[in-house]
């Protein structure tokens, strides 16, 4: 076969005949909606809300393939799940790609699939994107950028809610903690453990909608992704001069995951979840917002990990297994780079 047609060269990313036929036969082929195929310079959106959440993001994970999912469905979900977070619900989403010289044509064909069947299933549209590509050497591979639009009232505005945080409000979150960091961490390293750790990668808003269509309680959310569970309990703690206590006996693990923390020295708070959500709920409600996470499919394992107190504002502090006591601090370092 041509090198031209297995392989990406620099004509696909020059303007001309290359890089039309990438386009119209791959990326229309797998992304093709009525706003994209007018191929214009920008996608001109229907917008029937007052308010709408605009969010951008990257991906540069290594490696771009791995257990439970690869960069395409990555970019996805990790932009789907910043709108769906704040409130909003996803619509559209654009997407870039920045291709390396002599990128094999059938890899990006099935990360293009992957990203076209996730958008698929979390219900938003790829409305325009770019592709750019770069001499070899100068990219590892492939890098994805998008943006995201999504759509929310007043009363879904989670910013705002934030502000009506209290003492006594439970911490919860849809199931176990680390599943990516440590998939993504085992697949780079080859370590071929016999214990199989999958990717959590999932798109979140269909959970995140049933959860606000059937209860107004919720007054914080955030996905644990890069610097995990951790991070964002120390974000918030930060904003709301309260303090947080979690449990961990109650903290949802893995055994796989367990078990390369504690062969590698790592802590699962710490981790990327990219299927994760954390709650902040009324204390009066979370039993009904667990139950509605249990029933749906990527809540089943949820959990209520801790409660917002006033005894150590500005900290999280965790009570471990023997009963003692330790300061979950903010993240120093990066433990794992290039994790999304």
């Amino acid at each position: 076969m041509n090198q031209s047609r297995d392989k990406i060269v620099l004509s696909h990313g020059n303007g001309g005949r290359m890089m039309h036929e990438l386009i119209s036969g791959m990326f229309l082929k797998y992304f093709g909606n009525t706003i994209l195929n007018e191929q214009s310079d920008s996608a001109i959106l229907p917008v029937n809300s007052p308010f709408i959440a605009f969010t951008t993001d990257s991906f540069v994970i290594d490696p771009i393939f791995f257990p439970g999912g690869n960069i395409g469905k990555l970019a996805v979900c990790g932009t789907v799940n910043d709108l769906a977070v704040s409130g909003a619900e996803p619509r559209y989403i654009s997407v870039s790609f920045i291709l390396e010289e002599g990128f094999p044509i059938n890899e990006l064909e099935c990360i293009v699939q992957s990203l076209a069947d996730e958008a698929k299933k979390a219900g938003v549209i790829v409305a325009t994107g770019d592709t750019k590509v770069v001499n070899k050497g100068k990219c590892d591979k492939l890098f994805i950028n998008t943006a995201g639009i999504g759509m929310f009232s007043q009363e879904l505005k989670m910013a705002d809610k934030m502000l009506q945080i209290k003492p006594g409000d439970t911490i919860i979150i849809n199931g176990s903690i680390g599943d990516h960091g440590m998939a993504v961490m085992n697949a780079r390293e080859s370590f071929h453990f016999k214990t199989e750790v999958q990717s959590d990668c999932a798109s979140l808003n269909g959970l995140i909608k049933c959860v606000l269509s059937e209860s107004t309680s919720v007054k914080f959310m955030r996905d644990p992704t890069r610097g995990g569970v951790a991070t964002v309990l120390n974000e918030l703690v930060d904003k709301i001069n309260l303090g947080i206590d979690i449990d961990e006996t109650a903290l949802p693990v893995s055994k796989g995951v367990k078990a390369l923390c504690e062969l590698l020295g790592f802590d699962p708070l710490y981790i990327a979840n990219e299927g994760k959500v954390v709650m902040v709920v009324d204390e009066h409600e979370s039993e009904h917002v667990l139950s509605i996470l249990k029933k749906h499919e990527l809540g089943k394992e949820a959990a209520i990990i801790g409660r917002v107190v006033d005894n150590h504002p500005g900290k999280v502090v965790l009570k471990s297994v023997t009963g003692g006591t330790r300061i979950v601090d903010m993240l120093a370092g990066d433990q794992l780079p290039r994790i999304c």
